[in-house]
């Protein structure tokens, strides 16, 4: 038997047997290796390990423990959910069943109406167990679309995705899972049960084990609400015991951190249904907080430079045809008004209104970089499904800017805005950050490919320019442009996306948008979009979940409380919270209707950072006992000396955020 010579990915090669397999290829490199692989890249195409491997290509291991091998694990597991499915329910037809970040789901249509249980869920895990201790093998076959109508059959949701590759009006989702140059791919574990699939996956579903399955929620097929409605059953896979342990920890921590909860419970803000959904109400409370944020929005972009702009909530719908929303974004936006002078909308985004602002006149190279700031309300129609608390909203207010420069300004623009957003994001308490560059979709996009790559090109330069990591997200762009977008992490490990800044090309010239340059003729600027918070419900939502309810003293809605231990002491309580509202503090007093260790309690909940008793003790001596959020009670501390401690504590923290 001949050898064949494979490179792996350091420029390094080896020799195998004619036919050996990605998983020979492991074992040759060591037993860990072998143990840890899932899958392997063959000249950078996902495949099965057990598949032969051709000669010169370039191989690489995927394992379990990486983003990439993850995926595999979670659509394996999915594979065997609904084999367990179809096993303790004849008859249950399924759909589809990808992997998604932390997991895996599957669609299902049970006969005769019925609906999965909770006990439903525990037996099916115990069957996936079963089929999982049998070690059956993943075996992959290819066929036509007419074998695999035949072999798909009875199964009504497989057989319209395959007629719908099959007449070329697939999305890329369909055809992405299920085939390949008009193949169907199916992978079977059983005589019993098989799958379409273009894979990779596991083995064996022995190399399986460590999932839970979670929860069960209604799904429209296709997502289309005047579709048949099936049960979507949700889990998640990991690669070890520990891993899902710390993951299911972590989704603990999350649900105590939910800020529509948390919103109730510190009476923060609602969600009436009076109201619509995806809309919400801010209570006194909240309100504070938001005034806070926006503050100290509006003083960080007076020192930067920034002028402030105010732009009405809604606009002819002329408008948004030259700025291309209704072309590239109509689905999105709320349903147009007809009036007696034409045809409106709310407005979905807020640069549109600003270019008409720089339009109004004619302005001169000396003007730029014109940098114009709004905290603009935008109304964008989510999907009812989609909506979730202050994190998809249908009614929302940006901080958002759009700067006009030269090119020459370009780069350094983009630099001074990198670190004004890591100063703000530092300010709230994130430290973390993950940088992501979105290129054009090829699908979706206006503009020439050469003022495309000049934005991507000095977007890249800037990220390089500081030194920082970032990765590339191909065809994630809007259709005006590429971005840089930054997530943070959170307390507990999660990734939010909330700044972004974004070049653009496009609107300046669909707006015909000039200046006159120091050689007198007539230029068109460059425009960048750009948020900081994002939205500042988003925002709040982030930042009530990172700090599970518990702002920084600067930052909370109540800072202070005053407890009297009885009527007599109340007097004196309220001389307390004169002198603190003097220095500035949010405080208030609760008197002794209750009893003292109640209205502790109660005030522990409201998760102030202080709680001040007063009893005869302070009341003769000028004193407080202080109860701080988290740390040891003082007694006997003078008035002053705590007002002082206060001030002090907030100023560093409004001083800190204002100079991050």
């Amino acid at each position: 038997m001949s050898n064949i010579t494979i490179s792996l990915p350091d420029g390094s090669e080896r020799e195998l047997p004619e036919g050996a397999t990605a998983l020979d290829l492991a074992s040759s490199i060591g037993k860990r290796l072998a143990k840890a692989a899932v899958a392997a890249y063959v000249d950078g195409a996902e495949t099965d390990l057990t598949r032969a491997l051709p000669g010169g290509s370039t191989v690489a291991i995927i394992t379990e423990d990486t983003q990439e091998g993850r995926h595999v694990l979670r659509h394996s597991t999915a594979h065997v959910m609904a084999q367990a499915v179809t096993r303790l329910f004849p008859g249950a037809k399924f759909s589809i069943g990808p992997a998604i970040e932390h997991g895996f789901y599957y669609d299902f249509e049970l006969p005769d109406g019925k609906t999965f249980n909770d006990d439903d869920l525990e037996a099916i895990e115990a069957e996936m167990r079963s089929i999982m201790q049998a070690d059956q093998p993943f075996v992959r076959s290819e066929m036509s679309m007419g074998d695999a109508k035949q072999l798909f059959a009875d199964q009504p949701y497989k057989i319209e995705i395959i007629e719908r590759v099959e007449a070329a009006e697939a999305d890329s989702e369909d055809a992405a899972e299920i085939a390949d140059g008009g193949v169907i791919s199916a992978y079977r574990n059983t005589d019993t049960f098989v799958d379409m699939c273009v894979g990779p996956h596991v083995p064996s579903t022995g190399r399986l084990g460590h999932f839970k399955l979670q929860r069960v929620s209604g799904a429209y097929w296709r997502g289309n609400e005047k579709g048949p409605m099936l049960q979507r059953i949700y889990g998640t896979a990991w690669e070890s015991k520990q891993a899902l342990a710390d993951h299911l920890h972590q989704l603990e921590e999350a649900a105590k951190r939910d800020h529509r909860k948390l919103a109730t419970e510190l009476d923060l803000l609602s969600f009436p249904h009076e109201l619509g959904g995806g809309l919400a109400v801010w209570h006194p409370k909240g309100a504070t907080v938001r005034k806070l944020m926006e503050d100290y929005s509006r003083s960080r972009h007076e020192q930067g430079g920034y002028e402030f702009v105010f732009t009405p909530h809604l606009a002819n719908g002329k408008l948004f045809e030259t700025s291309g929303h209704l072309a590239w974004y109509a689905e999105g936006m709320y349903p147009p008004m007809e009036m007696d002078n034409g045809t409106y909308y709310m407005k979905p985004m807020n640069c549109p209104m600003h270019c008409l602002i720089f339009k109004s006149r004619q302005r001169s190279y000396r003007e730029l970089p014109l940098r114009l700031f709004e905290l603009g309300n935008v109304y964008r129609y989510e999907r009812a499904g989609t909506l979730h608390g202050l994190l998809r909203i249908r009614g929302f207010t940006q901080d958002d800017s759009h700067i006009y420069c030269t090119q020459e300004q370009l780069a350094g623009e983009i630099a001074s805005l990198l670190d004004f957003v890591l100063s703000v994001l530092r300010a709230f308490g994130f430290e973390d950050f993950t940088f992501n560059l979105s290129t054009k979709d090829p699908d979706k996009y206006v503009g020439t490919d050469e003022i495309w790559a000049r934005a991507t090109e000095a977007l890249r330069e800037a990220l390089d320019h500081h030194g920082l990591e970032y990765q590339v997200k191909e065809g994630d762009a809007a259709f005006y442009g590429p971005k840089i977008d930054i997530d943070v992490r959170d307390a507990i490990g999660r990734s939010w996306q909330l700044s972004t800044i974004q070049a653009d090309f496009q609107l300046p010239e669909r707006f015909d948008l000039e200046y006159v340059g120091a050689d007198n003729d007539r230029h068109r600027p460059i425009m960048l979009h750009r948020a900081l918070f994002g939205s500042i419900e988003r925002f709040f939502g982030v930042l009530l979940e990172h700090y599970a309810g518990n702002f920084p003293t600067w930052l909370a809605p109540l800072q202070v409380r005053v407890l009297p231990v009885a009527s007599a002491h109340e007097e004196y309580a309220h001389s307390v919270v004169d002198r603190l509202a003097h220095a500035g503090a949010r405080v208030d007093m609760i008197g002794a209707g209750d009893a003292l260790g109640k209205r502790i309690r109660s005030s522990k909940l409201d998760k102030l950072p202080y709680i001040l008793v007063v009893g005869d003790d302070d009341v003769a001596a000028g004193t407080v006992g202080v109860n701080p959020r988290g740390g040891e009670v003082e007694r006997g501390v003078d008035v002053g000396v705590f007002v002082e401690r206060f001030t002090d504590e907030v100023t560093a923290g409004t001083n800190r955020a204002l100079t991050a």
